[in-house]
């Protein structure tokens, strides 16, 4: 039977739901490639061609150096040609901390035998979190040394990376000082060029299954 006979035996209610589930289905079919974000805004530029998108976005995050739960120094070269998500946490956090990083772990596991995918969080207070109390941290979740870095170090240097460089706190962006606390419940994905596709609520799971198939797609450009 051809479509056109399939919709006109339907009633008016099954129809609606017909349509809206032809469109969503559709709609997963075309998304084939990712916004870049280049402004704190979190404005979407849609550009499916890479040499464009190297011409027309400017906004990349910028170099930085701290320790993980290993001692281990991380920096840019650490991620060179991996993808990232990125998040700010800490330890001593007790509401959305820990949703966050639960969220992760199932990350953690999905792409654990993928190479290209690394995580990173931020501690927001790291005069609290020295790299003892972060490796704590790290065994109560089953965190993955190499695959999930927990980062502490300079302060300044972390709170500006959040706001200017990932543009953590998109509504402030940055006109906020930055030297006032950072709290947010934002997951970053970051692509292998170092340019921010995404920004997802880390504290719902529903969001962090986005963040995972987003992820494929970024995977999926190469």
């Amino acid at each position: 039977m051809s479509m056109s006979g399939i919709v006109s035996g339907l009633s008016d209610k099954t129809l609606f739901v017909f349509i809206f589930l032809f469109a969503g289905c559709m709609a997963k079919q075309k998304i084939k490639h990712l916004p870049y974000y280049n402004t704190a805004d979190f404005t979407p530029h849609w550009i499916d061609d890479k040499e464009k998108a190297s011409k027309e976005i400017t906004h990349r995050i910028n170099e930085f150096s701290f320790t993980d739960q290993d001692g281990s120094l991380v920096d840019r070269q650490t991620i060179n040609g991996k993808i990232h998500v990125a998040n700010f946490f800490f330890t001593t956090c007790s509401s959305i901390c820990p949703r966050m990083t639960l969220n992760l772990q199932t990350l953690q596991k999905n792409f654990e035998k993928n190479n290209d995918v690394v995580l990173l969080s931020y501690s927001v207070t790291p005069w609290i979190d020295s790299v003892p109390r972060l490796k704590k941290y790290a065994n109560k979740y089953s965190i993955r040394s190499g695959k999930w870095h927990l980062l502490t170090g300079n302060t300044s240097s972390i709170y500006s990376l959040a706001r200017q460089s990932y543009f953590a706190e998109e509504e402030t962006g940055y006109s906020k000082d930055s030297s006032e606390f950072l709290h947010t419940e934002h997951f970053i994905l970051v692509d292998k060029q170092g340019y921010i596709r995404g920004i997802y609520n880390g504290t719902l799971p529903l969001e962090a299954q986005r963040l995972e198939d987003d992820i494929n797609i970024l995977l999926k450009e190469d």
